[in-house]
């Protein structure tokens, strides 16, 4: 039980936000979309609300971009 996998360390270690910050803005900006895209489907504005999900697909392509383009960058595994 003492032993410890060093893949594991590197996988939970705490300076992964630090090398990339915009990973969390753009995964709220994904959700705060989505939101608004829902309560204008609620509320009746279809056109707006699929104005809204398109805006969402590109948000969150941005969002996985960042995250397989920081990932390239600093040489991380998936």
């Amino acid at each position: 039980m003492g032993a410890t996998n060093p893949e594991l360390e590197t996988l939970f270690e705490g300076n992964k936000r630090v090398k990339n910050p915009l990973v969390p803005v753009g995964a709220l900006i994904t959700a705060g979309v989505l939101t608004a895209g829902l309560i204008s489907f609620r509320m009746g504005n279809s056109h707006l609300g699929q104005l809204l999900m398109r805006a969402r697909v590109i948000a969150q392509g941005g969002t996985v971009a960042l995250m397989v383009g920081t990932a390239y960058y600093y040489g991380e595994k998936f």
